[in-house]
């Protein structure tokens, strides 16, 4: 994984983002309804990361996008919290650090950002990403926080940072 990049996404990453994402919930027969999928935010990952206080990382290997994460400031949430989002990885890099690499990359962010707290939504289809949030440091909770519209999803989980 010599030639990994993590970097912020760029306009031209959308298309490729996108259709990576999607492909993570067809591979996990995952909701398309009231999900990522179907929210149009997933077709402009770039413009959803030019918001106020948010970032999304991507994760390219010799000039493919394979993965993202983000943190935004869902509506609704709370002064000081923000969203770990957009957190997908293909198939092609899974089980080599990159989730890590990029989970880490925005908790720094979100600190740098002034956030005190990350909030997460997910899906019992995502439970090895869930293991994963568990195994570093978020906690389940019984009831979602913010609006993102994602209503489908029924895992909520939080962090201090």
């Amino acid at each position: 994984m010599e030639n990994l990049v993590i970097r912020k996404v760029k306009q031209e990453d959308n298309t490729a983002l996108a259709a990576m994402i999607r492909a993570v919930f067809d591979e996990h027969a995952a909701p398309h309804e009231c999900t990522v999928y179907s929210d149009p935010a997933t077709d402009d990952l770039y413009g959803l990361s030019q918001q106020k206080k948010a970032v999304l990382w991507v994760a390219e290997l010799n000039g493919e996008v394979l993965g993202c994460c983000g943190i935004f400031h869902t509506a609704g949430l709370e002064d000081g919290v923000a969203e770990l989002a957009k957190f997908y990885l293909s198939e092609k890099i899974r089980g080599k650090g990159t989730g890590k690499q990029l989970m880490l990359q925005c908790f720094q962010s979100a600190k740098e950002m002034g956030y005190k707290k990350l909030y997460i939504e997910s899906l019992p289809q995502f439970a090895k990403a869930v293991s994963m949030y568990e195994k570093y440091g978020f906690k389940m909770i019984d009831k979602p926080l913010g609006n993102s519209g994602h209503t489908s999803c029924n895992i909520w989980m939080i962090k201090d940072i």
